[in-house]
């Protein structure tokens, strides 16, 4: 399952994370992040050993969007170690989601 990143939680769950952890920015009314959506539950579900998976609704936490500088959604950034080092925009298939995410995996 996808975990909820909010501001109050962002430093401690994605920030100091052991694991990778990738954050899906989205909003309710982005048709393009409500078809997502279920591939980043999935992604949540079979992942969670080697991978932290969380979305930010950048309407309710809007500091975060402006913090990594996303423009549009959805946005996908992926950090390691607390900083970002990969990211993509719009909607992606399961296999882009799983090739984006294939070399950043804890051992």
């Amino acid at each position: 399952m996808a975990r909820e990143f909010t501001a109050t939680n962002f430093k401690t769950d994605v920030l100091s994370s052991d694991k990778p952890v990738l954050v899906d920015f989205w909003a309710p009314w982005c048709g393009p992040c409500q078809m997502i959506a279920p591939l980043i539950e999935k992604l949540g579900n079979e992942m969670s050993a080697t991978h932290v998976i969380g979305k930010v609704n950048v309407d309710q936490h809007p500091i975060l969007a402006e913090a990594f500088e996303v423009t549009n959604i959805p946005t996908l950034v992926l950090f390691k170690d607390g900083q970002p080092v990969r990211r993509i925009s719009g909607f992606r298939t399961e296999p882009q989601l799983r090739e984006f995410l294939r070399d950043h995996v804890v051992a």
